[in-house]
């Protein structure tokens, strides 16, 4: 248990604190911008306005005549006097080509040298604006020359300043509705930030952040403490809560399961369906990451309204069943089973026909046994090289015998060595159940359409598998449908996984799935499995 250590301040007081900063910080950097965006404003606008000035003192004939011309100042100077008092500009200077003052509201500089730098592209044939800072404060000025000839020749330059106010003086222009606007947002924010502190401290049970915390690592203490996988989502069907024991089920870090959609790890999950419906499902078995579990999903209710979903799923595999039914070793038990009835019958008629004296009849018989069972023996004993894969379809073959289906195995099927992403165990898994759903496709037809045709072949680039049976096919509609974990036409809860397998297994080995119509009925299932990754030698 953790220990609260007594705080100067609770959470609602440092909320109200932090939030009443936060304005009042605004509230002043918008104040500072807002003044800072006027005085640029006015800065831009006086700038304009000198330069209209400037542009119309320039094409006076008067001006355009006298200057550079000696006397020219006894002309000019009342006409800039009269126009800088008619506009308030702060000066109007008029300047030759040597840079000599024909203009200035302090006459005694008329007839001297106008030595400031930003004159130089003006006599250039240049207007512009530019900033300066003089006695009086900053200030905008605006150069344009005084042509002649039809503006084929420059004869001086026409300077217009206009003093512009800076951020203390429009500060204090403005102090009034600025205090008044500050106050406003200074109470505004801080009765907002109280409201704030207590609704969150209302949501928050009254509880402080320690309390919290000791009471979330308590929970995260007995939720990890669980022998059950947990995983919940929220009303996106995201995952926001997952334990150690569902990500060992998973194989996945938490970082990979926070915040991604529940069908991104589980396609085939129902858990939206049950956020949707509102209906829990209790005690389904499924099949979870090569694992079989007993899964309980429920929704999550809050004051009456679904916010969410939670599943818990329990690992009901028996290690030791489960090894035995992926390595063959179920298949081969049914194999011996079944031989050990079929030699029964078989012993019976031979001894019968020995009762009834046919005794050439009994001998061709047990030839025809023996040559029939040494054939298939001897072929799959000389082209299957791993004895797991000859067990399970010399079991698959006993099996069709004792169903009355004729099960015909390629004399050209062979295997030499195993694809490098599959191991003996999972091809067992595809040719198993590819075998056995052909089985079953035939075994109601009439005795003349009860075939499969089985045939396996190994090459250095591909291991290539074709079953085809002459059932009653199945609809293009479904044919993707089948390989959904799950789905099943026999109506059975521990069915729907065999061709799930077949098609994840053969994804798996970068390999692909085929399915077409057999000419005259049934189905052929191609697969074919690439080698160019390597392979496994098997031992024979």
């Amino acid at each position: 248990m953790l220990k609260i250590k007594p705080k100067f301040f609770t959470l609602r007081t440092k909320m109200a604190i932090l939030s009443f900063g936060s304005v009042f910080l605004a509230i002043l950097i918008g104040g500072i911008i807002v003044v800072d965006k006027i005085s640029a404003t006015f800065e831009k606008e006086a700038g304009m306005r000198a330069m209209a000035i400037a542009r119309t003192l320039a094409q006076f004939e008067e001006i355009q005549k006298n200057t550079g011309e000696p006397g020219g100042a006894v002309t000019i100077q009342p006409i800039a006097e009269r126009t800088r008092l008619a506009t308030g500009v702060e000066y109007i200077v008029i300047v030759d080509m040597e840079g000599i003052r024909y203009s200035h509201p302090v006459e005694e500089r008329i007839g001297k040298k106008f030595t400031d730098v930003d004159l130089g592209p003006a006599l250039a044939n240049n207007e512009y604006i530019s900033s300066a800072e003089g006695v009086l404060g900053p200030s905008v000025r605006a150069f344009v020359p005084v042509k002649i000839e039809e503006g084929t020749r420059q004869v001086g330059v026409v300077v217009v300043g206009i003093l512009i106010p800076t951020i203390g003086f429009l500060l204090r222009t403005i102090q009034t509705q600025l205090y008044y606007s500050l106050g406003t947002g200074l109470i505004v924010g801080l009765l907002g930030s109280l409201y704030l502190a207590r609704r969150i401290k209302k949501a928050m049970f009254s509880l402080e952040p320690e309390e919290i915390a000791r009471l979330l690592e308590e929970r995260v203490a007995i939720f990890q403490a669980m022998g059950e996988g947990i995983i919940a989502i929220d009303r996106d069907n995201q995952i926001t809560v997952v334990n150690e024991e569902a990500q060992r089920i998973l194989e996945k870090t938490s970082e990979d399961l926070i915040g991604k959609t529940i069908t991104s790890i589980i396609p085939y999950s129902t858990l939206p369906e049950v956020l949707q419906t509102g209906e829990a499902q209790i005690n389904q078995q499924m099949f979870l990451n090569d694992t079989m579990v007993l899964v309980n999903k429920v929704p999550v209710r809050f004051k009456g309204e679904i916010i969410g979903a939670v599943a818990t799923f329990q690992d009901k595999t028996e290690i030791n069943r489960l090894a035995e039914e992926l390595t063959g070793v179920k298949a081969f038990i049914e194999a011996l089973r079944v031989q050990n009835h079929e030699h029964k019958n078989k012993l019976h008629t031979i001894a019968g026909l020995i009762q009834l004296e046919k005794y050439e009849h009994a001998l061709d018989y047990i030839f025809d046994l023996s040559e029939e069972q040494q054939e298939i023996t001897g072929l799959l004993t000389k082209n299957i090289c791993d004895d797991s894969i000859a067990g399970l379809l010399l079991g698959k073959y006993e099996r069709a015998k004792e169903l009355r289906i004729k099960l015909d195995i390629d004399r050209n099927t062979n295997f030499r060595e195993l694809p490098s992403c599959l191991q003996t165990g999972e091809l067992v898994i595809i040719l198993g159940n590819l075998i056995e759903n052909a089985l079953d496709a035939v075994r109601m037809e009439k005795p003349e359409r009860r075939k499969v045709f089985f045939s396996m072949l190994d090459t250095p680039e591909n291991l290539t598998i074709t079953v085809r049976d002459m059932g009653p096919g199945i609809p293009v509609e479904m044919r993707e449908i089948i390989f959904q974990q799950g789905f099943s036409t026999k109506g059975s809860a521990n069915c729907g996984l065999g061709l799930y397998l077949v098609k994840r297994y053969v994804n798996m080995g970068g390999g692909s799935i085929l399915i077409q119509d057999a000419n005259g009925g049934g189905v052929i299932f191609n697969i074919n499995i690439p080698k160019e990754q390597g392979s496994q030698k098997k031992p024979s």
